[in-house]
């Protein structure tokens, strides 16, 4: 249920951590341990992941960004190849594929959710230029909810390409396939790789943190080369006996070998033990979450239709990261930025999520004007509300109060 108590009077920012007092105590057992980077905190915290999940592995890593790159890096992406991915999203989904030299072909969302659909990820494909390659599509759930999962992986699969979704925002969301069972965001019904972000502003956090999640045995080994530096310790791996080996056939207990060169993604134990006090609240924070957005929902019903929330579909449960609004700004006459401004001024943030990628200089120049007129309709829209798990129903009332009063004086 919500919280009662309420934010005392003050700023309300858009989103922001839930840092309660066995968390602050996991951190210091952590300091005072053995450990305070690649020890045991790590494995229970993947443990963990895969327990809230489903998923057969779990690899953390430094922040969500470092987790998108490791996908990237995991599938074997590099110059040639291409990626589709929505531009409504952060600048990291797009950032991973030309970290490793990869192409992005952006595609349209729904004006009314800012989720890719199938045919805007078909669209996206046949730009696509006739010498690249189609390789992987990076599926992003907005806000926490999921779109057409199941129609973007069966366009995946005709086309032979990875799924990665980037669920920075979706840890803790169910949605309900065409046979009527539930999928958990991460257990890998729909992709071949979870992407996560631990960021404190998301439902759970680790101060910063990203993990990858897989089902797939071959793609987990090469997120953890990634993650550290490439090194692997598995005699299997070694190409070199003359020096891996000791006289006796034994590998020597000092010896690593690096293929190719990888990165410093690690996580500390710090930060996982961090992680795994707040995964164990996570059913607690998606129910907070959901009866926030419940109140949401009705409060903001006497504004309709010039404010009102996202689409929703009834097939999931979502674990809700923002509250999203499309506010219709040309038909009242209102600056986003005004009344941004003005809802500070009474001590609401809000934010918006996200400027469309497509829009950014360094793709303008690199791929030319795009047109995509969902991502445009949405971005001209949107506005995040303040939701995290530490509000209550009074804060609710505060800020569609608030709203309100500021529309209303136009």
């Amino acid at each position: 249920m919500t919280q009662k108590a309420g934010s005392p009077v003050g700023f309300l920012p858009y989103g922001r951590q839930s840092i309660e007092e066995d968390d602050i105590a996991a951190v210091v057992a952590a300091l005072r341990g053995e450990y305070l980077t690649t020890g045991p905190e790590v494995e229970r915290f993947e443990a963990a992941l895969c327990g809230v999940t489903g998923a057969a592995h779990a690899v953390v890593c430094a922040n969500g960004t470092a987790a998108l790159h490791m996908a990237a890096l995991a599938l074997g992406l590099g110059p040639g190849d291409w990626i589709v991915a929505p531009s409504v999203t952060f600048l990291a989904t797009a950032s991973a594929a030309r970290y490793v030299g990869a192409e992005v072909a952006f595609a349209d969302v729904d004006p009314d959710t800012g989720l890719m659909r199938a045919a805007d990820m078909a669209a996206a494909l046949a730009r696509i230029p006739a010498d690249g390659r189609a390789r992987a599509v990076f599926n992003v759930h907005l806000a926490g909810l999921v779109g057409d999962v199941e129609g973007i992986h069966a366009l995946a699969r005709r086309h032979g390409l990875a799924v990665v979704d980037d669920a920075a925002h979706a840890l803790g969301t169910r949605y309900r396939d065409p046979s009527g069972g539930w999928n958990r965001v991460g257990e890998g019904a729909h992709a071949d790789m979870t992407s996560f972000s631990f960021h404190p502003v998301k439902t759970v956090t680790m101060g910063e943190g990203g993990a990858v999640t897989t089902n797939d045995a071959a793609l987990a080994k090469q997120l953890r080369l990634a993650r550290n530096h490439g090194m692997s310790r598995d005699p299997l791996d070694f190409q070199q006996a003359d020096l891996a080996l000791a006289a006796d056939g034994a590998p020597n207990p000092w010896y690593y070998e690096m293929a190719a060169p990888g990165f410093n993604y690690r996580a500390t134990d710090i930060q996982c033990a961090l992680g795994r006090s707040q995964l164990a609240k996570l059913d607690r924070f998606v129910a907070q979450r959901r009866d926030l957005a419940a109140s949401y929902d009705r409060k903001l019903a006497n504004l309709l239709p010039s404010v009102r929330p996202i689409a929703r579909r009834d097939t999931q449960e979502a674990g809700l990261h923002l509250y999203p609004v499309l506010i219709d700004f040309a038909a009242l006459g209102l600056d986003r930025a005004a009344l941004m401004h003005r809802l500070r001024a009474r001590g609401i943030g809000t934010q918006v999520h996200y400027i469309p990628v497509h829009l950014q200089p360094y793709y303008r120049q690199r791929y030319g004007a795009l047109d995509l007129p969902g991502a445009r309709l949405y971005y001209q829209r949107c506005l995040s509300l303040p939701l995290y798990a530490g509000m209550a129903e009074v804060d609710v009332e505060r800020v569609t109060a608030a709203l309100a009063d500021t529309l209303n004086a136009g």
